[in-house]
């Protein structure tokens, strides 16, 4: 069963049985939409008394870097999770699509209260590149909002995706990602899925520029099929280039030349957030090969998943990036988690700065890419310049991990696992705690390569 039959056969039972599932993020949800709003308040404060009020200049980073990862902490990870009969239902709601675009307006209004306030005269220089990182921050955060509405088909969340993703300059990546990564993700082909042993700073401009191409060539081609050239008012890519012009024009008009570094320095650092996710999402996980050379279907274990509350919240789940991948067009409140599917030590808000520095990046990661492949090594997806080197520099941890897997699976009882066995027709049938154990059973053999 591939992922749109199964989305219709969940569709179906839901126009028969509506689910007793309640939501209960459903207002929560608001926050995401809330940070640009924070930004403008911190930032009108800064205005009036920039010389008592210095700090709120930074919000932006400390949001993302201090404030989201303390509270995943305090808060912990998100015991939410809908059943499958209750996805119809969810994806049905406008609720939550206008919540994704209320986003937007306010956006827009932070980028350019942060570009006046960063071009005045006698700003000290401190507190222009924290308003440049504040600005960027929200931004990069909006690029979620612009993947969001991107996945969908309809023409007006195309344009919302569109406009979330103009203040960063990044608007192919609406082509890109869903054209591109969705269909290399977790080989070596992707230039947005880092390899094992590669630095952040030595996968981004292989992702920057890759991707790039990537989305001149997607777009090229979905023309060319429709035996248009590249230089018509139907790509995609002139369109979105087009916003991001026009709205740094506005700037310019409102704040004067300055407000050109600006909006590059803030759009470079904005972008560089979405990048560093990308990152940590797919770090070392290659999909094998079968027989005839082709890669196998998307899998869970394909994606690093994290599960905490307050970025989930954020992030509009973007963690849950197994059944994100699985079913692309599931929109972000009918994710589910699955603990079995490869988990990162802390939510993605709390891996920024370790993905920043190679070091600390390596002593976390390394080690877990290797138990997740029970030690073989031949299965990951290495940096192709330090393959050798790194091999033998985990061969013995590698042994003693294949070691131990053995071991545990000569020792394990044999388990008959109920989402084998049972029909599909019954699947929505099924109460809440056993769900979140079956579907990615079911689901790594539906799991969409596009």
């Amino acid at each position: 069963m591939n992922a749109k039959t199964h989305d219709a056969l969940l569709q179906s039972a839901s126009t028969k049985k509506s689910s007793k599932w309640k939501d209960p993020k459903r207002y929560k949800w608001l926050l995401s939409p809330a940070l640009p709003v924070i930004g403008i308040a911190a930032m009108s404060a800064y205005a009036i008394a920039p010389k008592k009020l210095r700090a709120l200049a930074w919000t932006g980073p400390l949001l993302v870097h201090g404030v989201i990862p303390a509270l995943d902490k305090m808060i912990g990870e998100d015991a939410s999770n809908p059943p499958d009969d209750a996805i119809a239902d969810l994806e049905n709601d406008p609720y939550y699509n206008l919540i994704t675009k209320a986003f937007i307006p306010s956006q827009y209004l932070m980028t350019m209260l942060g570009c006046w306030l960063a071009t005045r005269d006698n700003v000290p220089m401190s507190d222009r590149i924290g308003l440049t990182f504040s600005v960027g921050a929200l931004n990069g955060i909006a690029i979620v909002t612009g993947h969001e509405l991107g996945h969908k088909h309809e023409r007006d969340n195309r344009i919302g995706a569109m406009l979330a993703l103009a203040p960063t300059f990044y608007t192919h990546f609406a082509v890109e990602h869903n054209f591109g990564h969705h269909k290399r993700v977790s080989t070596p082909e992707d230039p947005a899925s880092s390899r094992m042993g590669e630095s952040f700073w030595k996968f981004l401009p292989r992702t920057v520029i890759g991707g790039f191409k990537s989305a001149i060539e997607i777009e090229t081609k979905r023309l060319e099929r429709k035996g248009k050239g590249f230089w018509t008012l139907e790509n995609e890519l002139l369109q979105g280039w087009a916003i991001s012009a026009g709205f740094l024009a506005a700037n310019v008009v409102v704040s004067g030349p300055r407000a050109v570094p600006f909006m590059l320095a803030q759009g470079a650092y904005g972008a560089s957030l979405l990048e560093v996710i990308n990152y940590i999402e797919h770090y070392g996980l290659m999909r094998q090969k079968d027989e005839n050379g082709k890669y196998e279907r998307t899998q869970p274990e394909h994606s690093w998943n994290s599960n905490y509350v307050v970025t989930n919240l954020v992030l509009y789940q973007l963690q849950r990036h197994s059944d994100h991948h699985a079913f692309p067009s599931r929109s972000f409140q009918a994710l589910r988690d699955f603990p079995e599917a490869p988990q990162l030590p802390s939510g993605y808000a709390s891996m920024l700065l370790p993905a920043y520095i190679p070091g600390w990046w390596t002593q976390v990661m390394d080690e877990k890419v290797i138990r997740h492949y029970k030690g073989d090594l031949s299965k990951i997806n290495w940096d192709p310049e330090r393959r050798d080197e790194l091999m033998a520099k985990y061969r013995q941890f590698a042994a003693e991990v294949a070691a131990s897997a053995e071991a545990e699976a000569l020792t394990a009882a044999p388990v008959t696992t109920p989402a084998l066995t049972a029909k599909p027709v019954k699947a929505a049938a099924v109460k809440t705690k056993a769900v979140k154990a079956k579907p990615a059973k079911a689901k790594a053999g539906t799991g969409s390569a596009a």
